[in-house]
């Protein structure tokens, strides 16, 4: 096992914890106080750090377990992603486009947030965060095909839904 060093290990991942934060609860000021509370817990567990194979997937599951819980506590049941992920790209000046790509991006968002919290999780982790089929099932403690089906499946929803909306409308 490596050596561990909150200042060069952990501190540096506070933002991607206030991000994965952010999008469970939903709420600024809770994900900075799960980040905080989460930063806190690791700091109490150094005793253990040399039994930690991977910090940075244990910093990512208690962060998200706070989350969980915390979002459980405040019986908050609607979450979701949070606008400022998506940018939209500009389509020229043609406010009649750009209305159109909002409304789209608004919809996707809104169809990622009706995923049930797994498939949300590994989907934001993948396509937001960027990480790994193996870094996510470290932090989400289930298998990589786990992590592969629940992406795959959350991709079909979004897409089956979202063609049924574009087909129909609103």
């Amino acid at each position: 096992m490596k050596n561990i060093s909150f200042r060069n290990d952990v501190l540096p991942m506070k933002n991607e914890l206030f991000r994965l934060a952010l999008r469970i609860t939903r709420n600024a000021q809770e994900a900075e106080d799960v980040v905080q509370e989460t930063l806190i817990k690791v700091w109490d567990r150094r005793d253990s750090w040399h039994l930690i194979d991977n910090i940075e997937a244990f910093c990512m599951t208690t962060c998200r377990n706070m989350s969980i819980d915390r979002c459980r506590k405040l019986d908050n049941s609607h979450l979701s992603l949070g606008q400022e992920i998506v940018q939209i790209p500009s389509g020229g000046n043609n406010p009649l486009e750009h209305t159109a790509v909002s409304d789209k991006v608004e919809q996707v968002r809104l169809l990622i947030a009706s995923l049930p919290e797994k498939q949300r999780t590994c989907l934001h982790l993948r396509d937001f965060e960027g990480k790994s089929y193996r870094e996510i099932s470290q932090i989400m403690s289930i298998t990589e095909e786990q992590v592969k089906v629940s992406i795959f499946r959350a991709r079909q929803t979004i897409k089956q839904k979202f063609q049924k909306i574009d087909e129909y409308g609103l």
